[in-house]
């Protein structure tokens, strides 16, 4: 097992089997068959990796085959082939690579420090500081929150506070457009259940609360 945040070379000489994590640069020119977590992963023409990937990039001119995650791009060159369960954020195929994989992309997540503070009976935007969704394939404007359920109180556009909504996108929440009203119940709590989706259908999975701070002057 290799575990230092490293770069790290695997000769063509040499056989791997186990894990390599917390990679920073990994490079493959011979055999490994296990798991490899890593910044980004280079598969050299000769190298091979079997098992479970997970990096930010990977650029394949070897053979990669297993479960495969790429949190931004995997570039195939014309010398590699992978076949496996591939998500990935973007993908680059030369001509004469191969693929042959389930392919899908990366689901949006739900991203912030998911906490706002609100004065009782009023509004307070929601900033990206607050809430984001981080969807590297998917553009803002095709990112949306769906409201799953809000407690004392309602989300509304900025523009428009008296009207409650059901959703708004990346692109409203990166725009300042998005905020949280209060109704001016009593308690010093009130929370928002948000579910990011992608264009493709892809989702953040079970809801995200973000909480709301309920104060008096």
């Amino acid at each position: 097992m290799v575990g230092a945040r490293t770069n790290t070379i695997i000769a063509e000489d040499m056989v791997i089997r186990g894990d390599i994590k917390n990679g920073g640069i990994v490079e493959v020119k011979g055999y490994v068959e296990g798991s490899v977590s890593a910044d980004r992963l280079l598969i050299h023409e000769s190298g091979r990796v079997y098992g479970t990937v997970r990096a930010d990039n990977c650029d394949v001119n070897g053979r990669l085959q297993g479960k495969v995650f790429i949190k931004h791009l995997i570039s195939i060159g014309n010398s590699g082939a992978v076949t496996g369960d591939v998500r990935y954020g973007q993908l680059a195929l030369a001509g004469g690579g191969d693929l042959d994989a389930n392919v899908r992309n990366v689901p949006p997540e739900i991203a912030g420090d998911l906490n706002v503070t609100v004065r009782r009976g009023h509004a307070v935007r929601i900033t990206t500081t607050d809430l984001s969704a981080i969807d590297p394939d998917s553009a803002a404007s095709s990112v949306t929150f769906a409201i799953a359920g809000v407690s004392a109180g309602h989300v509304a556009k900025t523009s428009a506070p008296t009207f409650p909504i059901a959703a708004f996108t990346q692109a409203d929440l990166e725009a300042g457009y998005v905020s949280f009203v209060h109704d001016g119940s009593a308690g010093t709590s009130a929370a928002v259940e948000l579910v990011a989706a992608d264009q493709a259908g892809a989702t953040s999975g079970a809801p995200k609360t973000l909480s709301v701070t309920v104060f008096d002057r």
